[in-house]
């Protein structure tokens, strides 16, 4: 028995973009949606009552920060992630894969798993499929990943061919190794760099291993938007339409647009809480970056479409201030905003999808947002 169920309630027959439900232990989540994250069981700057205003459905952690503090046995202790940070719904840990391989020089690749040093104190671990299974089985999250291995961009063949195969022999062994499966759901992901014949492959082995959910990895890592997006063409067909499609570390407004005309079911991304608190707002009309001295008088709101608190509140002249000021109000306030804009997004989107005009959103939004196509 699977911990979710996902239903796919309606295809947009303007493009086939897809509008989706998946059931899980904490509540559901209505697809396409974009997920708050929440590294280190907190989304920065925000409480889980201010989340559930903004009418977040489920937020990310990461397995590996939390491995290494505050560590997995206390959070077990504590009663599961959910009870640690008071949250009540729906929860998805990442299995830290991306980010052990981001350690660079830090870590050593093995068969086995991979060995590293602490980004914090430069300490030995060693995080091997079975092991990247007993944090999340800890953590207690509604969706946990696999342990995978995400191929730099550029990459040659050969090593993308080789990561994928080893993907594949890891997300079978975190198969095995998974035990909480009525409370858990585990999701296998497809690498394959950029290359086409790659994806086609690591599609087939993961989807073959069964699973309840897939992810679509080893995008968004400095490659052109439109090699990302063409990618995405070829990989989401490859995947089972009765299961959700999620495209990890995405979260920019064009890329969520993008990423669900090509058939993805979930996002997730640092990026709306990292540009927060470095003084950067979505808006309907683009970006404001409010430290700029042009909104030193200006007393309007962020963006005079929305309807969040900030906005509602707060003038483009005092964020600036509390920007200015390095007050923790601003990157408070600015997140509040941007996660409110993209979740308002996805509100949008699926909305369109119902209606059989997303296409129509897509370049409305486009145009208005300011971006060219």
């Amino acid at each position: 028995m699977s911990a979710i169920k996902f239903e796919l309630i309606k295809t947009c027959k303007q493009t086939g973009a897809r509008l989706g439900k998946i059931q899980t232990p904490h509540g559901e989540i209505q697809t396409p949606i974009f997920m708050p994250v929440g590294t280190l069981a907190t989304v920065k700057a925000m409480t889980p009552e201010e989340l559930k205003d903004i009418n977040a459905q489920i937020i990310l952690s990461n397995t590996y920060h939390l491995y290494m503090r505050p560590g997995h046995e206390l959070v077990e202790k504590a009663g599961g992630l959910h009870k640690f940070m008071n949250w009540d719904r729906p929860i998805l840990t990442d299995s830290g894969g991306f980010q052990v391989f981001s350690l660079g020089p830090l870590r050593k690749i093995k068969e086995e798993g991979v060995e590293f040093r602490s980004h914090i104190d430069g300490s030995k671990h060693f995080i091997s499929p079975e092991k990247a299974i007993e944090i999340e089985n800890a953590l207690g999250a509604d969706i946990i990943m696999a342990f995978d291995e995400c191929a730099p961009y550029p990459a040659d063949r050969e090593y993308v061919k080789n990561s994928l195969e080893r993907t594949t022999r890891w997300a079978q062994r975190c198969k095995d190794a998974h035990k909480n499966t009525e409370r858990q759901a585990l999701f296998g992901i497809v690498q394959g760099g950029m290359y086409k014949d790659l994806r086609e492959q690591s599609a087939k082995e993961i989807t073959d291993i069964g699973f309840p959910g897939y992810a679509i990895g080893g995008l968004s890592v400095g490659e052109p938007k439109p090699i990302m997006y063409e990618v995405l063409e070829y990989t989401t067909p490859l995947l089972p339409e009765d299961k959700p499609r999620y495209l990890m570390g995405v979260g920019s407004p064009d890329d969520l647009i993008e990423g669900v005309l090509r058939g993805v079911d979930m996002f997730d991304c640092v990026l709306p809480t990292r540009i927060a608190r470095n003084g950067t707002a979505f808006t309907s009309q683009g970006k404001v970056v409010a430290r700029n001295a042009i909104y030193a008088d200006d007393f309007r709101p962020l963006d005079p479409e929305c309807d969040c608190y900030t906005c509602k509140n707060y003038t483009r002249a005092y964020i600036r201030h509390l920007v200015k000021c390095n007050e923790i109000l601003a990157s408070r306030l600015l997140t509040y905003h941007n996660l409110h804009f993209l979740l308002k997004l996805m509100e949008d989107v699926r909305t369109a999808i119902q209606e059989d005009r997303l296409m129509d959103f897509r370049n409305e939004f486009f145009e208005k947002y300011g971006y060219t196509k």
